[in-house]
């Protein structure tokens, strides 16, 4: 199941940034650099009591005017609506209730979601709740007092945040459907593939409501096996602010990539592979998602014998973080190679799910060292004693050794080559972990 989505709204300077970080805490998922990849803090991984949710930032109002303010307070309702299964909407106890307060308020009232109204900056609770009490008038429930610098009332508010996240509901038929989610910047083509997916020689079986995501999840059948694709492409209207544009894509993306086991990232082949798309690509990569890169548009490119070899050889420079990823050309227009597309879906799903036995681990293990001797480090060296694997979706293995501080990344990068070159793993990263074991244990 996906994890929920959690969107903070509120005015200028009424503590959303200071809240978002406390929130997020040493997890903030973009602080932590992938290689190749850049972003704005827009989104974090939290946790309370072992409900895991991803945590969004709909962005800051530069206070212009009053009447910008309201707009660009509006864009952001707007964002968290489409996007969020739970809103916090914060507010400001030493502001008081304002008028744009009240009509924001209004436009989270008629959108039906969960929402929780939360007060900031309630430094003393027994001497302001009188003050915390006026905002019952916005007319959506209890005010929950908080003080985001303190850290005081943040146990209560994420109580009450929680209380609002759906149980799963899908069924275990629902869940064993392979999801494939389209993903990659505006208009690259992703509506596009998702019709030719879904046109005239393919049995659409249904269309299923995108889950509270303001999305469509189309189920289809080919070959005898199904597949549900989630279309990130639709934006209920365009914005005028490209920023807000980016960054409302980026929040679709988190939240499709979340609920998929694959992703295709769709690169324009006529632009070229940019920044934004390994943005993009990101996204799937630190959540472990099996990745397919499909360069669409590949009808409209004037090729000659290594066209293909120069197009392969930028993305793989761009995307230099996921190296593992399937690399296909497309045309979403022609139907170009659309057949292969579902050969190499099954592929990456299969090696998603692949086991390898501990024995046969700890053959390469062996093959390894003896051909690359372990680092040393002021006359200790690293000993690698038993490698072993404890999950699939994406595959996850535990190396017990020495000393972790020893095994430099280099090391851990030539342990998962080696591994690649016996099984392949094409399209899927693999996840390793590193355990200390005293030499006396074994």
């Amino acid at each position: 199941m996906s994890k929920p989505i959690v969107a903070i709204v509120g005015r200028p300077n009424v503590g959303k940034s200071t809240l978002f970080n406390i929130l997020a805490g040493d997890n903030i998922s973009i602080v932590k650099d992938t290689p190749g990849v850049t972003r704005d803090r827009i989104y974090a991984d939290c946790e309370w009591l072992n409900r895991k949710f991803t945590l969004i930032d709909t962005g800051g109002i530069e206070p212009e005017s009053k009447d910008v303010i309201l707009a660009q307070m509006r864009e952001q309702a707007e964002i968290a609506i489409a996007t969020a299964d739970v809103i916090i909407f914060l507010v400001d106890v030493r502001q008081g209730l304002v008028d744009s307060d009240e009509k924001v308020a209004t436009m989270l009232r008629k959108s039906k979601k969960p929402v929780v109204l939360v007060v900031n900056k309630v430094d003393n609770f027994q001497k302001m709740m009188a003050d915390v009490y006026e905002f019952y008038n916005l007319g959506i429930g209890e005010p929950h007092p908080v003080s985001a610098v303190s850290k005081l009332g943040l146990g209560d508010m994420l109580d009450a945040v929680s209380a609002h996240f759906p149980e799963s509901e899908e069924s275990e038929e629902e869940d064993s459907i392979p999801k494939i989610a389209i993903i990659g910047k505006p208009n690259v083509g992703k509506s596009s593939i998702i019709n030719r997916i879904a046109g005239e020689d393919r049995v659409i079986v249904s269309d299923i409501a995108g889950t509270t995501r303001d999305a469509i999840d189309t189920e289809v059948e080919v070959n005898g096996h199904k597949y549900i694709f989630i279309d990130t492409a639709g934006l209920r209207r365009k914005s005028k602010i490209k920023e807000d544009l980016e960054r409302f894509s980026i929040i679709r993306t988190v939240s499709a990539v979340d609920r998929c086991d694959i992703a295709i990232l769709v690169i324009d082949a006529v632009e070229g592979v940019t920044e934004q798309d390994a943005k993009v690509a990101g996204i799937a990569h630190e959540r472990g998602k099996g990745v397919i890169i499909a360069v669409n548009k590949w009808d409209a490119i004037e090729k000659d014998d290594k066209t293909i070899y120069r197009f392969t050889e930028k993305v793989t420079e761009v995307l230099s973080f996921m190296p593992y990823a399937e690399v296909m050309y497309i045309s979403a227009k022609t139907g170009q190679r659309f057949n292969k597309l579902f050969d190499t879906i099954d592929a990456v799903i299969q090696n998603q799910q692949l086991r390898i036995t501990t024995g046969v681990l700890n053959e390469i293990l062996s093959e390894a060292v003896s051909m690359q001797q372990p680092p040393s480090d002021k006359g200790k060296r690293l000993k690698l004693f038993y490698i072993t694997q404890v999950s699939v979706k994406p595959p996850s293995f535990v190396i017990f050794v020495n000393d972790k501080e020893l095994m430099h990344f280099s090391y851990t990068r030539y342990i998962e080559n080696k591994i690649r070159e016996a099984f392949g793993f094409k399209g899927t990263p693999l996840r390793f972990m590193i355990r200390e074991r005293k030499e006396k244990e074994q």
